[in-house]
């Protein structure tokens, strides 16, 4: 009898220290995804694309209000404007009507740009700025992510022409403004013209960008996944790679979003991108959350 109370003990301690080894946390998919970019990071093998959603947590107008602005210039009923097409659609046709797209490029400048909008109050502008990244590109045409780098100084080097390439300096961050920047009418990549010239990707910083992404991941952060332009860039720089070094495996991609989408999550990933979904009641505190993961 005692032999078998003593077989029954170890027993119990056998059953009882079962569920403890259970309770051991597995690793989830998307912590192993930010482990992974966080490692790319720290080697400065990570190139970022920011979106207008940066920007849009600085308070700046939607793109909504430049739609209302172009019709009310062109004496059309905004309500009605806005269903005529996209905004590179009706920017086409205020180019048309006004031979430039210099008035409207002077009112986003203004509007875009009023005093009392506070980057250094920006928590996701100051991790941009301090994060240690090499290579910033942006379809942005304001001056708030070189204002938050001003504010914070921390040297960088703005490119928005191949002149530009010239100012590069040692262990500063390229600014890249793929788009353009407000302060170049040129320059801007506004209209379905200029779009489609971009997706072209023949212009010298196209060149620079097929350089810049081999060997890297691209990791981009602000975008819409109901932006088929933005949808198209991903496509694009997939199939460059696939061009440019056939044989040899792309580095994986990311994507940040606020929430969880499988069917986006499918298409992305035959693109070789990865989506890293956080789901919290505010985008931009899950935006912090995201970038706080990366740069340490």
């Amino acid at each position: 009898m005692p032999a078998t109370r003593r077989t029954g003990q170890r027993t119990a301690r056998k059953r009882s220290a079962a569920p403890a080894a259970a309770r051991l946390p597995t690793p989830k998919p998307d912590d192993e995804k930010l482990a992974q970019l966080r490692e790319a990071h720290r080697r400065g093998k990570v190139v970022l694309f920011v979106g207008a959603g940066i920007s849009m947590n600085l308070g700046l107008p939607p793109w909504s209000a430049l739609i209302e602005h172009m019709a009310r210039e062109l004496g059309i009923d905004p309500r009605s404007f806005g269903d005529k097409g996209g905004y590179l659609t009706l920017a086409e046709y205020f180019r048309l009507r006004h031979g430039s797209i210099g008035p409207l490029r002077s009112w986003m400048d203004r509007e875009w740009h009023h005093a009392d909008v506070r980057v250094e109050t920006s928590r996701i502008h100051e991790l941009l700025a301090k994060g240690r990244f090499p290579l910033i590109y942006t379809t942005n045409y304001d001056r708030w992510l070189e204002a938050a780098f001003d504010h914070h100084k921390v040297k960088y080097t703005k490119i928005v022409s191949v002149a530009d390439l010239a100012k590069l300096r040692p262990g500063a961050t390229q600014i890249i403004k793929f788009h353009g920047d407000l302060e170049d009418d040129a320059s801007i990549v506004l209209d379905e013209s200029s779009y489609f010239a971009r997706l072209d990707f023949e212009s010298p910083l196209d060149i620079k960008l097929r350089a810049d992404v081999l060997g890297r991941s691209v990791v981009f952060i602000g975008y819409s996944l109901a932006d088929v332009n933005i949808r198209y860039l991903f496509y694009k720089l997939s199939r460059l790679w696939k061009q440019s070094v056939p044989d040899v495996a792309q580095p994986v991609s990311y994507l940040f979003s606020p929430s969880t989408n499988e069917v986006q999550q499918a298409v992305l990933a035959q693109w070789g991108i990865e989506m890293i979904p956080l789901a919290r009641d505010d985008p931009s505190k899950a935006l912090v959350e995201f970038l706080e993961g990366v740069v340490g």
